[in-house]
């Protein structure tokens, strides 16, 4: 629900707020960008303007929904209200108040949140609530069609007031958003992307996180097949949506014929070393394209590869960073949050290194054992595969 007339979306950020002058003001430019971006790729007509603390959106009150939804998908957004505007004066705000309560107030209990930033106004976040209150209750009573009702624990509708020193915002809903920081904003990391349910909500964390991503995807060859990969793409498809001004193509490497040979001549610690080489692919990546560290959608105790043990294994094979998002998530928590980011229905299938799993799992390896029955040659086999990656567009 939103004011009648409402032409304005106001952007709120968290953690952008707990950086520098300096460093706010930039990270707030790279938000107003990316939210312009969300916009323009969405042919939703607006403008964003780049106010301190509170980024706005202008836009056609026909549209002020969807521009709200577009702002509201912007990594580094808390929340943002759809919202009319008005004089920062008492009574210009409880006049709007009263004919906002004449077309939106139809039943239940009623509240007013008012926030007053600018201190310097004549009169206190509190005149704003009790005035405004006694304004709704007057023009909903005037209509006579039910007795109004004040709630300040749980009303059934907030009138919700932030005045500034230059305007003031109404708004009666809000609209969640990822928080986090604006894209961009931090270094850019390499992806190890399959499809399966877990990577891609892995690097959606690290975009929420302000990290543009390279997304990698190891061809399994015999193990994967075209649905496994277009599955992939499809979930880097659905990712780029929120981040249309970032170019997330796709490396897909060709490694088939490594993970062939380790599913010939390896029983114990084979997904360790499969593992390993899809570190080393995605460092080679990273060496090309200016990524920092590799993210994964890895979490404490969920396969056997994943054991605490086994991951200190894994993370020894290369000397870039390995970022794990998801480490201690649930299963559930994941599948929830694919199914809220719109991954889910793309991935699932059964990912290809299901199928060349050993009979007995491997869950507390010595990398001393390891390197003693994994090919001698896997760094260069994944400098070769790296070499030959293509790039595919999402």
């Amino acid at each position: 629900m939103y004011p009648p007339g409402a032409d304005t979306v106001l952007v709120r950020h968290g953690d952008v707020n707990t950086k520098s002058r300096r460093v706010k003001r930039r990270m707030e430019g790279f938000l107003a960008e990316n939210v312009e971006a969300l916009l323009a790729d969405r042919g939703i007509p607006g403008e964003v303007e780049r106010r301190w603390n509170r980024p706005l959106v202008h836009t056609d009150p026909g549209r002020i929904v969807e521009a709200r939804g577009a702002a509201s998908d912007a990594f580094g957004v808390v929340s943002a209200s759809a919202c009319l505007t008005t004089e920062p004066d008492l009574d210009a705000i409880t006049d709007a108040l009263a004919e906002v309560a004449r077309e939106r107030y139809e039943e239940g209990s009623f509240a007013i949140d008012a926030r007053r930033a600018n201190k310097e106004l004549p009169f206190t976040s509190q005149d704003v609530a009790r005035e405004g209150g006694d304004a709704v209750w007057r023009a909903v009573e005037d209509e006579g069609e039910f007795e109004p009702e004040v709630d300040l624990d749980d009303p059934d509708l907030t009138f919700a007031v932030e005045v500034h020193g230059d305007v003031a915002f109404l708004s009666l809903d809000v609209e969640e958003g990822p928080g986090g920081l604006p894209l961009r904003t931090q270094a850019p990391l390499v992806a190890l992307v399959s499809g399966g349910i877990d990577s891609p909500v892995a690097t959606y964390e690290a975009m929420r996180r302000g990290s543009p991503v390279v997304p990698v995807y190891v061809d399994l060859g015999d193990y994967g097949g075209p649905d496994h990969e277009a599955r992939a793409i499809e979930t880097v498809s659905r990712l780029a949506e929120y981040a249309p001004n970032t170019d997330l193509s796709v490396y897909r490497v060709p490694g088939g014929e490594t993970v062939a040979h380790l599913a010939e001549t390896m029983e114990q610690g084979r997904m360790l070393s499969l593992r390993r080489f899809f570190y080393l692919i995605a460092e080679r990546v990273a060496g090309r394209t200016g990524a920092r560290g590799i993210v994964t959608g890895e979490a404490i105790g969920q396969k056997s590869s994943q054991t605490v043990r086994n991951l200190a294994v894994t993370d020894g094979v290369t000397d870039l960073p390995i970022h794990r998002p998801l480490l201690a998530w649930d299963k559930q928590e994941i599948i929830a949050t694919a199914r809220e980011i719109g991954t889910f229905e793309e991935s699932t299938i059964d990912a290809g290194c299901n199928r060349i799993a050993p009979d007995q799992a491997e869950t507390n390896a010595r990398l001393d054992r390891l390197l003693e029955v994994e090919p001698d040659d896997l760094a260069a086999r994944a400098e070769r595969a790296a070499s030959e990656a293509t790039v595919v567009e999402p």
